[in-house]
Order: C-alpha cells, then sequence, then structure tokens
C-alpha cells in the first residue's frame, strides 16, 4: 500500500530514504489520478521491500509541491538518494512506472 506523505513528513519519508522512492502528486477532485490509484496500489505492493510508493496530495500539501514545480497532475517522481531522477506527467500506464522503478534499482 502506498504510504502517505505531506509537507510535514516528505524529506524524511522520500529524501532520507536508502531505497529509489516514487511519489504520485495527486488530488481527490482529479479524475485521471483516480483512475491511477488501482495501478499505483499494485506498484506498490509490487515494489514493496525494494522501493518505497508514496501519495502526496495537493490540496493538503503545499510546499513539496511548490519546490518540485507541480502543474498538472497527477504527476510521479521518482527519486533515488534525495535526488530527483525523472518525472512522468498525466495517466500513465504500468510499464511506464515500473520501467522507471527499475531504472533506480
Amino acid at each position: 500500500m502506498a504510504l502517505e506523505v505531506n509537507d510535514s513528513n516528505f524529506k524524511e519519508v522520500v529524501l532520507n530514504s536508502d531505497k529509489p522512492v516514487m511519489v504520485d502528486f495527486w488530488a481527490t477532485w482529479c479524475g485521471p489520478c483516480k483512475a491511477l490509484v488501482p495501478v499505483v496500489e499494485e506498484v506498490a505492493a509490487e515494489y514493496e521491500g525494494k522501493a518505497v510508493v508514496v501519495k502526496c496530495n495537493v490540496d493538503e500539501a503545499a510546499d513539496a509541491p511548490m519546490e518540485y514545480g507541480i502543474r498538472n497532475i497527477p504527476t510521479l517522481l521518482f527519486f533515488k538518494n534525495g535526488e530527483l531522477k525523472n518525472k512522468l506527467v498525466g495517466s500513465v500506464s504500468k510499464a511506464a512506472i515500473t520501467a522507471e522503478l527499475d531504472k533506480l534499482m
């Protein structure tokens, strides 16, 4: 299951992780975000123990979306060792997501 992050725990969970991290920036009112939920949850289950999958609600967290220039949602950011490595914007396939995570392994 994907973890929830916000401004208070973003640095601890995402930037300080010793595993690759995928952050799903989303909102409850976003249709494409809702469509991506099952895919994100599948990826979280499949990569448990190998990568960290988190969700960040842009309506509840302002600092992280602003810092990373999130203008459209859903946006997926991929981090390794606290460094942003790639970004996918919009409704993307599971294959595209897993390919990005696999690059960070």
